[in-house]
């Protein structure tokens, strides 16, 4: 492995830590994740939900043993498309020390390769409408803003 070389790898329980660090470091993030010397339970217990179930891959990306990004990428079965497989990614996020290296493009790029591999005919993402700078990177990757995307808070 070159020392550029990220590697990529499903995550350990150990890299959680580091994961919800991640999520946390931001404007939008640090107003829903918990991050502290001991994260909540709850943390952990997604992990092993998401851990137990062969449609969830929570990703780690590695370079020189340095964890510099994480997503969540999810395979749903549709009987729209013909019975067709989506793929869904979640909680993208480049570490901020490792940022604007090309980290995220080669993310994306081994995301829509497994995505390919489990015979997914789509992958799609929804991005915070205030990332400006996310809807920029994921359009020059391809993607395109094709749906109003709406949630309801059941907290």
């Amino acid at each position: 492995m070159t020392s550029d070389e990220v590697l990529f790898r499903l995550a350990r329980r150990t890299d959680l830590p580091s994961i919800v660090r991640m999520l946390a470091d931001d404007d939008l993030g640090s107003q829903r994740e918990c991050f502290e010397d001991l994260l909540p339970e709850s943390y952990y217990s997604a992990f092993e939900q998401i851990s137990n179930d062969p449609n969830h891959e929570l990703i780690v990306a590695e370079r020189n043993e340095d964890l510099v990004g994480t997503l969540h990428l999810i395979f749903l079965p549709s009987i729209s498309f013909q019975g067709g497989l989506r793929a869904q990614v979640e909680s993208v996020r480049v570490d901020k020390r490792f940022q604007s290296q090309g980290i995220g493009s080669q993310m994306m790029k081994w995301t829509v390769e497994r995505a390919r591999q489990r015979g997914a005919h789509m992958i799609q993402l929804t991005t915070h409408k205030t990332r400006l700078d996310a809807h920029r990177f994921y359009e020059r990757l391809g993607f395109k803003g094709s749906h109003l995307g709406m949630k309801l808070s059941l907290r």
